[in-house]
């Protein structure tokens, strides 16, 4: 895509393991928090939790996603699984961190920047639920099994705004999601 690294894989996790983790999800999932909270009431209305790393369909996707990125494991967090139900959305936002926030010094000591987003679709959506990236035009529809994956920067390493995206409002259904995000260095 002109401007940003987007790739997509329809069917890269089987339904089973999609069921699964959604199951996981559904046992952890508590209301989304957003890294910085302050005057942000409203903006992230999911739920989601990270999913045990123990599981062995958890480490196989980690393991599955650090191969196909060839990011070292590593420098990759929790997988994280997200549900929206009916009405539930995430406003436009990036996965980057602002390096001028007051939180980017504890960032930037767990890792540093996020490089990569890799996003799976765990089910199909009713009505609505896209992830829209609002400044390149592109919406992309959940799909059950299909992977979705961003680099978040620029050929530089710096944020790229290009990456601007949202989690559209369920409209009828239940989303749910699991990502992976990659970090410029060791996370921990």
């Amino acid at each position: 895509m002109e401007g940003a690294e987007i790739y997509s894989a329809p069917g890269f996790l089987s339904h089973t393991h999609c069921h699964h983790i959604i199951g996981l999800i559904d046992g952890v999932a508590s209301p989304s928090r957003l890294v910085d909270e302050k005057d942000w009431d409203g903006y992230r209305t999911s739920f989601s939790g990270d999913v045990d790393p123990r599981d062995t369909v958890v480490r196989a996707l980690d393991e599955r996603l650090a191969a196909l990125t060839g990011i070292a494991p590593g420098h990759g967090e929790s997988l994280q699984g997200q549900r929206y139900n009916r009405g539930e959305y995430y406003h436009e936002h990036w996965d980057w961190f602002d390096t001028e926030a007051p939180y980017w010094l504890r960032e930037s000591r767990n890792g540093g920047q996020r490089s990569w987003t890799a996003m799976v679709y765990l089910n199909a959506v009713d009505e609505g639920g896209s992830t829209d990236f609002v400044h390149l035009g592109l919406k992309v529809a959940p799909s059950a099994g299909s992977l979705l994956i961003w680099n978040n920067a620029l050929p530089d390493g710096s944020p790229n705004p290009l990456t601007m995206h949202a989690a559209r409002p369920v409209l009828r259904g239940v989303k749910y999601v699991v990502t992976k995000w990659f970090r410029a260095r060791p996370w921990n």
